[in-house]
């Protein structure tokens, strides 16, 4: 299906990136958008789509919260955030 074929509103949209921000499943968000799981994938699938930018930039706010927090730890001596802070550091690198 198409992601254009179905019209996502303003309130579904921040919706849906408030609700990815949390981490909720796509098969919830569907339900709780009243919308087939499938057709919500679909249209998050697209990268194009602005219910896949919303939806990823949902995650993405939550994920730089996380990592400041984790950063903090590891100037902090945390062991477990020092590996973590580690690793994320070479997953930016190979992004680069």
């Amino acid at each position: 299906m198409n992601p254009d074929s179905i019209i996502f509103t303003e309130q579904q949209l921040a919706d849906i990136e408030k609700y990815a921000s949390i981490y909720l499943k796509i098969s919830d968000i569907a339900v709780i958008l009243d919308v087939a799981p499938e057709v919500l994938r679909n249209a998050i699938a697209h990268r194009d789509s602005e219910v896949s930018r919303r939806y990823h930039r949902g995650k993405a706010i939550s994920k730089v919260k996380l990592r400041q927090q984790e950063m903090m730890l590891a100037q902090v001596g945390s062991p477990l955030a020092l590996v973590n802070t580690a690793n994320n550091l070479l997953d930016m690198e190979d992004d680069e």
